[in-house]
């Protein structure tokens, strides 16, 4: 694929729906979002008002480090506390399935249609790319950004219509998209996060307190697992307990899963071969989280596991 006429092309497209109206986007910092946020403010300009929608379901720092990023680039982005709504949304969910469709709900009914009334927006632009689709219509998961594959019209629903600039893109070409759009290097080579943030760390109900700790779980990974270079790794929080010792009595604790994989699209997946001191260092650090007692390496391909646990 020649990228920089997909640029041109989907630029000029973009100008053409738009038009003079608004259009708004949200961004997370993740490739997707910001390849959509690069390329929809060089075709907009000013039409484009991008949003962090703080959902407290990140990891810690992420809003702070990704608004001053693009501050830097010249692109403003205004914060949005939706906290209270996305974690109320997820209160007493267990089933992923579930907890998708909530936050999925919670983004489009609640949040995007706020700030379409308040914008005067008609348009919202996605980083929705081919995996993305594919995986949601061979119902392998739902992914929260898909609406229109889904039989979902968001204009009638919600009262704006969704741009999807990446959607014929794979992984490894939204990073060459976003290299040729001058992004830095640390935003293109960023590894995947998902659009359900830690929520699709966490198998069982979404709370407060597991948050906080698969937050300080995921900050030990990512911090120990850096230097790998492997397409993602992450931290997962079980929803079973296990039996362990601490302070010479009985503990009742948390299980903690690390995943590490190597991939070039997320398509298919092999664990990566970790050397047996350094799963031995992260298992050390995670078990010292209050009530963790267990940590594991999942070992698993894809297929037959997805990359994510939800």
């Amino acid at each position: 694929m020649n990228y920089r006429k997909f640029i041109e092309e989907q630029s000029e497209e973009l100008k053409r729906t738009v038009g003079r109206g608004i259009a708004i986007n949200a961004l997370s910092g993740g490739v997707d979002s910001s390849v959509v946020t690069a390329l929809a403010r060089r075709a907009l300009g000013r039409q484009l008002k991008t949003y962090f929608i703080e959902n407290g379901l990140m990891r810690e720092g992420e809003a702070q480090r990704v608004v001053a990023a693009f501050r830097a680039l010249g692109i403003p982005v205004k914060r949005v506390d939706a906290r209270a709504e996305f974690l109320g949304a997820l209160k007493g969910l267990t089933d992923p399935e579930e907890k998708r469709e909530a936050i999925t709900r919670t983004f489009y009914r609640d949040v995007f249609a706020r700030l379409v009334r308040e914008s005067g927006a008609r348009f919202l632009l996605h980083g929705t790319i081919l995996t993305d689709i594919e995986e949601t219509v061979a119902g392998i998961k739902r992914q929260h950004n898909i609406l229109a594959q889904l039989g979902i019209d968001p204009e009638k629903e919600f009262g704006y219509q969704v741009l999807e600039p990446l959607k014929t893109l794979r992984k490894d070409g939204v990073r060459k998209v976003a290299a040729l759009l001058g992004l830095p290097a640390d935003i293109v080579r960023r590894m995947p996060f998902p659009g359900p943030a830690l929520a699709a760390r966490i198998v069982g109900e979404v709370t407060e307190e597991e948050l906080k700790l698969v937050r300080a779980a995921t900050a030990i990974v990512e911090e120990e697992l850096k230097s790998t270079r492997a397409f993602q790794y992450f931290a997962v929080l079980l929803r079973d307990r296990a039996t362990g010792i601490r302070n010479q009595r009985r503990e009742f604790g948390r299980i903690v899963v690390v995943r590490c994989i190597e991939s070039k699209d997320a398509r298919t997946a092999a664990a990566t071969r970790l050397p047996w001191p350094k799963l031995e260092r992260i298992c050390a650090r995670i078990v010292e989280l209050p009530g963790v007692n267990r940590c594991l390496y999942d070992l698993t391909p894809k297929p037959p596991a997805t990359v994510e646990y939800i």
